[in-house]
């Protein structure tokens, strides 16, 4: 399992798992599963990233072991 930093970050944005799911466009399901450490495709970390309000170039502040 990857290890990441997203359910930290979230929480320090006062973003519930299903806010961000929607801005994401993905499922709640999806975020419980990386937060959980549980793989996801390089498109998934993408829309979880720019939905965090984050640039593309901080990919390494939510997830460390890509």
């Amino acid at each position: 399992m990857s290890r990441n930093r997203l359910k930290a970050v979230r929480e320090s944005l006062l973003m519930s798992k299903a806010e961000l799911a929607r801005k994401a466009n993905v499922s709640p399901m999806t975020i419980a599963r990386i937060e959980k450490g549980k793989p996801c495709r390089l498109e998934t970390k993408r829309k979880i990233i720019l939905a965090l309000g984050l640039n593309l170039a901080d990919k390494d502040e939510i997830f460390q072991d890509d």
